[in-house]
């Protein structure tokens, strides 16, 4: 089984470059914490990223929610992203067309696919948005990750919408490499897919708006996930952000260890 494996092991089985390179980098650098980086400033998300940039193996963006957005932000990122060793992951959540998602994933003001490693989607409107998000997207090196759970209250991704998410992620696999997801999935012959966890929390189990918050111990030794996705936890108010990253680091990494070793 994979999550016994460790990440370098894993990275052998992935035929997608962006994959192999990302699993190797959490091993390298000891962590599995990604960074919710939900700013609307570009200096603050460039001043967060390079506090954090020790600390994290994935930086994720909400790019749209900048409100000072130019190109210039998008060159420092990737300068960050190659200073500190990490990757970034645009959480556009993709849920169009497949002929639409091809133009907001290369085009547009953003031009996610030209600066983002990752990125992500629903599967409501079925194969069709994969094939668009991978006809750009696999040129380029760059994968996919879908959406399979949600850690809101209340959320419908959840029964037959996972299990059909799942085999559509098994027919593409060069593209796509894994999903958001709550929990490790059972597992068919020849499946490695990268489990990203949001909801993750030290501190705090709910935050009163629907969002609800798991230990990382729980998100990685006992359901099974690979990297555990923080935001408040590490830059709410009053908190230092490369402080509590480096608790999070740590409280992952730990995590990771134990159940490789079990």
């Amino acid at each position: 089984m994979s999550v016994n494996k460790s990440y370098t092991e894993r990275s052998k089985l992935h035929s997608n470059p962006t994959a192999k390179a990302f699993l190797e980098l959490m091993d390298r650098k000891k962590s599995n914490l990604s960074l919710a980086a939900d700013l609307t400033s570009k200096a603050e998300l460039l001043a967060l990223a390079d506090k954090v940039g020790p600390h994290i193996c994935l930086l994720k963006t909400h790019i749209d929610v900048v409100n000072d957005f130019d190109q210039d932000l998008v060159d420092q990122l990737t300068a960050l992203a190659k200073k500190h060793d990490f990757m970034i992951f645009e959480d556009r959540k993709f849920a169009d067309i497949g002929n639409t998602v091809k133009l907001q994933y290369s085009s547009g003001v953003y031009k996610i696919a030209s600066w983002s490693d990752i990125t992500n989607a629903h599967t409501v409107p079925g194969e069709g948005i994969i094939q668009g998000l991978r006809e750009v997207g696999l040129p380029l090196n760059r994968c996919l990750l879908l959406l399979a759970e949600m850690s809101s209250a209340g959320t419908l991704a959840k029964g037959d919408y996972t299990t059909t998410t799942v085999e559509l992620a098994r027919k593409y696999k060069d593209f796509v490499v894994g999903f958001i997801a709550m929990k490790r999935y059972e597992e068919k012959e020849g499946d490695d897919f990268i489990y990203m966890t949001p909801g993750v929390g030290l501190d705090e189990t709910s935050d009163g708006l629907g969002q609800q918050w798991k230990h990382p111990r729980e998100v990685v030794f006992d359901l099974g996930c690979d990297v555990i996705i923080v935001g408040r936890g590490i830059y709410g108010k009053g908190k230092d952000p490369a402080e509590q990253a480096k608790r999070y680091q740590e409280a992952g990494w730990n995590a990771y260890q134990e159940r490789i070793s079990k």
